[in-house]
């Protein structure tokens, strides 16, 4: 499904995002991926996050923001030419918090109507 989504968005990007912000001419995953120290098992999370940024990156060319776009892009470069501060960063493991992150991110029906009395 995400890469559903990222297809769709890469596709209908309006023209004038395209050249504000440009996250592939980036190499934003190659740059992840050349990092040794990022391909450990114990970074995973620090990955996923790079990743995430990334993704949302990609969202914000789609949506024609391109300036936010492009410091999102400065982010991920920094943080991926620098994997420990990366690493560092992504340590987080308040359980509760890590809780509220994962209930924050499932999606939310619209509240039930109740029926209507005639």
């Amino acid at each position: 499904m995400r890469t559903l989504l990222l297809a769709l968005a890469l596709t209908t990007a309006p023209l004038g995002a395209a050249h504000a912000c440009d996250v592939k001419a980036a190499k934003l995953e190659e740059a992840i991926a050349a990092k040794s120290q990022l391909r450990e098992a114990a970074n995973k999370q620090a990955v996923r996050d790079l990743r995430t940024l990334r993704d949302a990156a990609i969202v914000l060319e789609t949506y024609g923001y391109g300036s936010e776009c492009e410091r999102l892009v400065e982010i991920v470069q920094a943080l991926a030419a620098n994997p420990a501060k990366a690493i560092e960063r992504s340590g987080d493991t308040d359980e509760e918090k890590a809780e509220e992150v994962l209930e924050t991110r499932e999606p939310k029906a619209p509240p039930a109507e109740a029926p209507k009395a005639n």
